[in-house]
């Protein structure tokens, strides 16, 4: 006689997951019906039945059928755990991936910001300078060897708190004027103007 029972149910009987039931279903291991909508595992309960009959003595063949029934869901509680603990690896595996994949990203944006944070540092150093020496009498010009720091047109305008654009437009003429007279603190790359953020650029801006 068979039986139904709910996939939480079977799976709390056996003491295994219900991923790991329906993984069996799916592998034609359990035989399951829908009913109004509702999927259910077919249980066969004929050896329950004969085993709770008190006017029947038991016999060599109903031990053997209890055993090969408890041999047979021993096997697949066997066979569950196995599922559950593949399934539980490639888990990890995929969150090893996962958390490598930020990492590579958070090392990114470090060395992003760290770039932005030198190239902004060098250039309120310099506008720092350039405020002393027109606040002092006596303008001692000191000229040290830096590393020249490229950057672009746009990104020296925003440091320099040049948001106008007809002003951005008559400063970048007079950089580009400058450049072709060999100005070394431009440079041409790709056919885009780099300026140097080391150097002292108040013949441009005033």
């Amino acid at each position: 006689m068979e039986k139904l029972m709910k996939p939480s149910e079977y799976a709390k009987e056996l003491g295994i997951s219900r991923q790991a039931v329906y993984a069996k279903i799916k592998r034609g291991i359990l035989l399951s019906k829908n009913v109004e909508g509702k999927l259910y595992i077919v249980v066969d309960n004929t050896a329950t039945k004969k085993s709770t009959s008190a006017s029947k003595p038991k016999t060599p063949q109903v031990k053997s059928e209890d055993s090969n029934v408890v041999k047979k869901d021993y096997r697949a509680l066997l066979q569950a755990k196995d599922e559950t603990i593949a399934v539980l690896k490639e888990t990890v595996l995929d969150l090893k991936e996962s958390n490598k994949q930020i990492s590579t990203t958070l090392r990114s944006e470090i060395d992003l910001l760290k770039e932005a944070f030198h190239e902004m540092r060098t250039l309120y150093v310099h506008q720092l300078e350039h405020k002393q020496a027109r606040d002092s009498d006596d303008t001692i010009y000191v000229h040290t060897e830096e590393e020249p720091v490229w950057i672009g047109v746009k990104k020296f305008f925003k440091h320099m708190q040049i948001d106008k654009e007809k002003q951005q437009k008559k400063c970048f003429k007079r950089m580009k004027k400058v450049y072709k007279k060999g100005d070394n603190r431009f440079m041409n790359v790709d056919g885009k103007l780099k300026i140097n953020a080391n150097e002292n650029y108040e013949d441009i801006l005033n």
